[in-house]
């Protein structure tokens, strides 16, 4: 699976980042390459309000990441990205809680997910492929899925730990 991700829009939605952490897209990256290391998935993470001299596109692992300059917001940047695919755009899926963009996203053929579902999508890959958990072996896969409860304990904790750094 493919992945065009709006950055800023997907890290309100998750509860160890946020907008106000001086690092928080290279913390997201980072969360990013994990989800992906055992994975073939392409990401494609575009932030907007890059500071003078920080603009344009690096390779982190499996993570290309999209500074988009102070003047241009990264919805244009996503919209014109998926114009440049053409009909290629369908392999993609567009990470986004923005109607504009997700609706430029269902014009090009890619399918849509919002920042809130691939949230919780990204967190339950990292918990299940922990070293030591029960999901991470492949001998023994567990079919035992974590109760909305342990989820919301889980993010919890980590949302607590994120206050303590």
């Amino acid at each position: 699976m493919n992945y065009i991700i709006d950055g800023h829009n997907l890290i309100s939605k998750i509860p160890t980042l946020s907008l106000s952490m001086p690092d928080d897209e290279q913390r997201l990256i980072e969360l990013l390459n994990r989800f992906g290391q055992n994975s073939r998935h392409r990401m494609e993470v575009y932030f907007d309000g890059a500071p003078f001299g920080w603009a344009g596109v690096r390779n982190y692992g499996r993570v290309r990441a999209h500074f988009v300059r102070k003047n241009q917001p990264a919805d244009d940047a996503i919209r014109n990205q998926l114009t440049r695919f053409g009909r290629s755009a369908q392999n993609w899926v567009v990470v986004t809680s923005d109607r504009s963009v997700q609706s430029a996203a269902h014009a090009a053929h890619a399918q849509v997910m919002s920042a809130e579902d691939f949230a919780g999508h990204l967190q339950a890959s990292l918990l299940r492929d922990r070293p030591g958990s029960a999901d991470s072996t492949p001998d023994q896969p567990s079919t035992e899925a974590l109760s909305e409860a342990e989820v919301n304990e889980w993010l919890a904790f980590f949302k607590e730990r994120g206050k303590q750094k």
